[in-house]
């Protein structure tokens, strides 16, 4: 089906907010038409992740370059509707999920955003999922696994070996994943065992067997008073040591003391590849926006944190970088990952779409309580609201003004 003759019998509605944190509103818009190495997808499901939230409350900060009225999300699974003039890997009918990039600031383009009913995404960030996983399981992968991939395969962070869908022979190197129980941890995870790595992980206790039954072979509290002496303990048994992911709070100075205490490591390998930032934003959800009284304290930390990982990481001979999801797109990762491995991978159920799907509501009205629902918290879990439509309607999700990975699936009815 083309996108001309899908125009002639839809209806594209968009989820407005008025303005910085507003109450999100659904109006029509109008229906996208995809360049030729793209394809639309009808969404069955969509991901939410702390990016999205961020962004509608503090666009200033985290993406100043973002046009509004913007749409936001970046997690879509569904069924190709229409495919470009240059597309060879998908049909109408296929079922697939996709990384939507349409907040990247060389894109800015709602309509490649994933929040709405039929997004633009790229041939080369979309994969082929199996029937017998669910659209709401798979929807919790896109940026996740992006991540997770940016960070471990990029030539400017780890650039470590590409993973395998079948079986992979032990490269007898072990790499760090702190905060293994994250979205982007548990794909981390997977990923780095998939390409033949031995993988140590953090999390809190009760996630250890999670951690375990992705292929860690040993799960440390990142709560512990001693934990960076017991993962440097622990790493110096190792033969090889290839560097380290750090995701959430306080990981990238847990993860740069850990990896430059490692006297036997090479230069090359004494790497952390962050993906976390210095502050959390939480405290600000609710008054749906950072004041600007605000922002010198938050300026002034960034500040002296990067001064402070300066010094640590000079001092201790490591060096870090900060991983950007979508920048798999620019590079041969993205192929690597959503083409040649995900796809087998999935159907050979070798690789798990995990976390697990949290169901917060039903319908494009729930997003939002998606976004308060993932400030809350939810471990090991990402935030669900059910997405399938009824009959073909095109919803955007979008944002006017400047305003562990969580899934949002809406019913139109």
């Amino acid at each position: 089906m083309t996108s001309s003759s899908l125009k002639s019998t839809s209806i594209n509605l968009a989820s407005l907010a008025p303005k910085l944190g507003g109450d999100l509103i659904v109006k029509e818009a109008s229906f996208p038409t995809p360049n030729p190495n793209e394809i639309v997808v009808e969404s069955k499901a969509l991901g939410i992740n702390p990016f999205d939230w961020i962004v509608w409350i503090a666009s200033n900060l985290a993406t100043s370059w973002l046009t509004f009225p913007a749409v936001l999300g970046t997690d879509v699974a569904g069924e190709v509707v229409a495919v470009g003039s240059a597309v060879t890997k998908f049909k109408v009918g296929d079922r697939v999920l996709s990384l939507a990039v349409g907040m990247d600031k060389d894109v800015n383009s709602p309509a490649r955003g994933a929040f709405q009913s039929f997004p633009i995404v790229s041939e080369s960030l979309t994969s082929k999922i199996p029937d017998t996983l669910s659209y709401e399981e798979a929807s919790v992968l896109p940026l996740g696994i992006a991540t997770a991939s940016a960070g471990l395969f990029q030539k400017d962070h780890l650039a470590l070996k590409y993973p395998q869908p079948g079986n992979v022979k032990p490269k007898g190197e072990t790499i760090l994943v702190w905060g293994g129980s994250t979205s982007v941890g548990i794909n981390a995870i997977q990923l780095a065992v998939a390409a033949g790595y031995d993988v140590i992980a953090t999390s809190s206790p009760r996630n250890f067997n999670l951690l375990k039954s992705l292929g860690a072979s040993a799960a440390f509290d990142y709560n512990s008073a001693t934990v960076v002496k017991d993962i440097s303990s622990h790493l110096q048994t190792k033969p090889k040591v290839s560097g380290a992911i750090a995701l959430g709070m306080g990981s990238a100075e847990a993860c740069v003391a850990i990896i430059g205490s490692l006297p036997s490591i090479p230069a090359h390998r004494k790497f952390v590849s962050i993906a976390t930032g210095p502050f959390e934003l939480d405290k600000f959800f609710a008054h749906r926006r950072v004041p600007l009284s605000a922002m010198p304290g938050i300026v002034g930390g960034l500040l002296v944190w990067v001064l402070k990982m300066t010094i640590k990481t000079t001092l201790k001979g490591v060096k870090t970088n900060q991983i950007w999801g979508t920048d798999v797109k620019k590079s041969e990762v993205g192929k690597a990952i959503f083409e040649d491995f995900l796809p087998e991978a999935l159907g050979a159920k070798t690789f798990r779409a995990l976390p697990e799907p949290f169901v917060v509501g039903h319908g494009l009205e729930s997003i939002q309580a998606g976004f308060e629902a993932q400030v809350k918290g939810v471990s090991a879990k990402k935030v669900v609201s059910e997405h399938t439509l009824r009959g073909i309607m095109n919803v955007h999700l979008l944002v006017p003004g400047r305003s562990e990975k969580w899934t949002c699936n809406a019913m139109l009815v």
